[in-house]
């Protein structure tokens, strides 16, 4: 695959804003992040070639041509029929030749269950930090780890730019199933369309709405019957099992105790989750086995932050999508004034859409 000999030219100011943040940054540590930052993305820019020419490249394997060609029906629909960005992202193609396009490092001290945040201009405070090298996020897991605190490193297969870039497809999304490279499309273009800073579980939870309501749609539109919802029962059941092994761990950090009774009581609810995990699958999912080598694998706090962080208050958006009508511009309108809110006030809201939505549909 050739490579241009200079940068794209609707790049190159995305680039300068990205050095111009780095330069207003004191610490070197950050101005070396931010310079990895822009050579990561700069390179999948160079690499990326519109998904017209690769379907149409006698070169291309017909199974990537398939799946390319399905990821453009679902990016068009994803604006005619879900009111999402109509722009350049989605419409052109990576091949990573790794698994991944970012490794995310995320931490926390050893006895707490609030992130290390790590904040940036243009997003926000998020709970991790993001690199396009495994062994950068490894070195910088290596760092935090020394400093005392729990880390955890996971390999990340699409993320969007918030509309600073066009978001390309990369070949680590067409490992997925087409409902999730469907459904991943959605999830990212919503980012583009509300996007509200240091608020990292109202954003995913409002994206991951849009997710699976568009997926419910888009299967409807093709003519295809309703996703068989025993996966999705089983992954919403896990995640309550790790929350409530967060909440129990946060109140064995509360308790003012020297540090050995804390490390003590935190290996002992850690057991416990294990063996009600156990006692779970028995009862409920004897023949699946999804999540039987997380549980086996060393837990810390850091491990569980991202539970939670991607559906908190996805029924607080159900709810607030039935009282729109289920019409997406008056949804979104309303999912703005939300985001406008001081925090506690949105908090508060979307508490308030959630017990409504528990009372109308019982869960």
């Amino acid at each position: 695959m050739g490579r241009p000999n200079s940068m794209p030219p609707h790049w190159l100011p995305r680039l300068i804003a990205l050095l111009a943040v780095g330069l207003l940054l004191s610490a070197c540590a950050s101005l070396r992040y931010y310079a990895h930052v822009a050579h990561g993305q700069g390179e999948l820019v160079l690499r990326e070639r519109a998904v017209t020419r690769v379907v149409a490249d006698p070169a291309t394997d017909p199974k990537l041509a398939n799946r390319l060609e399905l990821s453009q029906q679902a990016r068009h629909f994803a604006s005619l029929r879900l009111g999402l960005p109509d722009n350049r992202s989605y419409t052109r193609y990576v091949d990573l030749r790794r698994p991944y396009v970012v490794w995310n490092v995320f931490a926390a001290p050893r006895y707490s269950v609030e992130p290390v945040r790590h904040c940036f201009p243009i997003a926000g405070c998020v709970a991790y930090r993001g690199y396009f090298e495994e062994g950068k996020a490894k070195a910088e897991a290596a760092r935090l780890k020394a400093s005392g605190n729990d880390v955890y490193v996971g390999g990340v297969s699409a993320y969007s730019t918030l509309g600073w870039f066009a978001d390309p497809i990369l070949s680590s999304m067409l490992r997925w199933d087409d409902d999730e490279l469907a459904g991943t499309i959605f999830h990212e273009l919503a980012h583009q369309l509300i996007y509200v800073k240091d608020d990292s579980s109202f954003n995913e939870s409002f994206a991951s709405f849009v997710q699976e309501q568009g997926l419910r749609e888009w299967r409807q539109s093709r003519g295809l019957s309703p996703q068989n919802g025993n996966a999705k029962a089983m992954d919403d059941d896990f995640t309550r099992l790790v929350l409530d092994l967060r909440d129990r761990l946060k109140i064995v950090y509360a308790g003012g105790e020297a540090e050995t009774a804390m490390e003590a009581g935190k290996q002992h609810e850690i057991a416990a989750f294990r063996e009600r995990y156990r006692q779970w699958r028995s009862q409920n999912w004897p023949l699946e086995h999804r999540y039987d080598a997380w549980v086996a694998s060393p837990i810390n706090n850091a491990r569980l932050l991202p539970f939670g962080l991607y559906d908190q208050w996805k029924p607080a958006f159900a709810a607030l999508f039935q009282q729109a009508g289920a019409q997406w511009p008056a949804f979104y309108a309303e999912v703005r004034r939300l985001g406008g809110l001081p925090k506690p006030k949105r908090d508060e809201w979307l508490q308030r859409l959630a017990d409504e939505n528990v009372a109308t549909t019982g869960g």
